[in-house]
């Protein structure tokens, strides 16, 4: 399915205010190969002219501008973490970037240099040369060590002062699984525009695969659409109002089967810890999306990370932003979103001493 449409769409970003997007959606939604697509396009390591011709975005009037140009900071954020556990993890993070920077721009910098920031800031300063961050995983400091809150405060600090007001900065792209905004009061990373499972905005087409592609996939491959939808379909948003998980739906196309793909990615504990927390009313309202209904929730309450919850109503949000549910931005309502995520529910509740429900 070809996505290079979503380059247009960054590249009307590059250094303007909204150069700064944080886009969060669920586990195996194409988060990683979105940015070795971006990477791809706007990296000046490589030619990748031929890698792009015949797609959408070779036909959009900024494509040679922005085409193997910028030097390309990637950022894999879960792989820094566990090599350091919560030490070190910032401090390795720039001895890492900062040793490479070295190779290239060396004599740039003094060799003492140690932050990432001074260095950037020096090569912006002798050279007019900014950078692209695509970070990936962002939030695996917020969802693997929710207790350690200094190491959370002193990520997101590091995040701040690498990003914000910084010219050497045309654009920053990140992706994880949790929006960004309400992490108690430090809010140090305002400065990023979400597009999260509550509101994609204009990238609603690139979050999964729409019904036009998943109809000639299904041609493609022979498979049956209405099969496919009742197996795959169910995420909704404003302008799309079928989106299908990708990666579930690539697994069905290949083995010629459909089974529950996404969810074999993940124990069902995952889930029925969450399911266990029962805040008055959420049994009820899990048990009525069971058997096909939709629950009201309001999204605005919750905190963005995995301990905070209040109500019934962050619980449910995480399991939106999680994928466990479909929310319906002009409703306002959660749902099971298909069979594949039903059949995870009913092993969640097998185990959980729900066996009125079950029956």
């Amino acid at each position: 399915m070809d996505k290079t449409g979503l380059i247009a769409c960054t590249n009307r970003l590059m250094n303007t205010k909204e150069k700064f997007v944080c886009v969060s959606r669920p586990r195996r939604f194409g988060k990683s190969m979105t940015l070795e697509m971006l990477a791809a396009y706007y990296s000046c390591g490589c030619d990748s002219a031929d890698l792009f011709r015949g797609r959408r975005i070779e036909s959009d009037s900024t494509f040679q501008e922005h085409l193997n140009q910028y030097d390309v900071l990637f950022l894999n954020m879960q792989q820094f973490l566990s090599r350091t556990g919560n030490q070190g993890m910032i401090q390795y993070l720039e001895q890492a970037v900062v040793g490479e920077l070295r190779e290239e721009y060396g004599e740039l910098f003094p060799e003492e240099t140690t932050i990432l920031a001074e260095a950037l800031e020096r090569i912006y300063a002798k050279t007019d040369k900014q950078f692209i961050f695509l970070i990936d995983e962002w939030d695996c400091v917020m969802r693997e060590r929710q207790d350690a809150d200094e190491l959370q405060r002193q990520y997101l600090d590091f995040l701040r002062n690498l990003l914000k007001n910084q010219p050497y900065v045309a654009l920053a792209y990140m992706t994880g699984i949790l929006p960004i905004k309400k992490y108690g009061s430090h809010s140090a990373l305002n400065m990023f525009y979400e597009y999260s499972m509550t509101d994609q905005k204009e990238l609603e087409e690139y979050t999964g695969f729409t019904e036009d592609e998943v109809r000639e996939l299904c041609k493609r491959f022979h498979m049956d659409f209405h099969e496919t939808g009742s197996w795959y379909d169910g995420y909704r948003f404003k302008k799309y109002r079928h989106v299908y998980n990708p990666r579930s739906v690539v697994e069905a196309m290949r083995s010629q089967d459909f089974s529950g793909y996404w969810i074999s990615t993940e124990t069902y504990e995952a889930l029925k810890v969450y399911m266990d927390m029962d805040f008055d009313g959420l049994r009820e309202d899990i048990v009525q999306m069971m058997g096909g209904g939709r629950a009201r929730v309001n999204t605005r309450s919750f905190q963005n990370d995995m301990r905070t919850f209040k109500t019934k109503d962050d619980v449910l949000t995480l399991l939106i932003h999680l994928g466990y549910l479909a929310y319906d931005s002009i409703e306002k309502e959660a749902f099971i979103p298909n069979k594949e995520i039903l059949g995870e529910f009913e092993t969640a509740m097998s185990v959980s001493g729900w066996a009125e429900v079950i029956k």
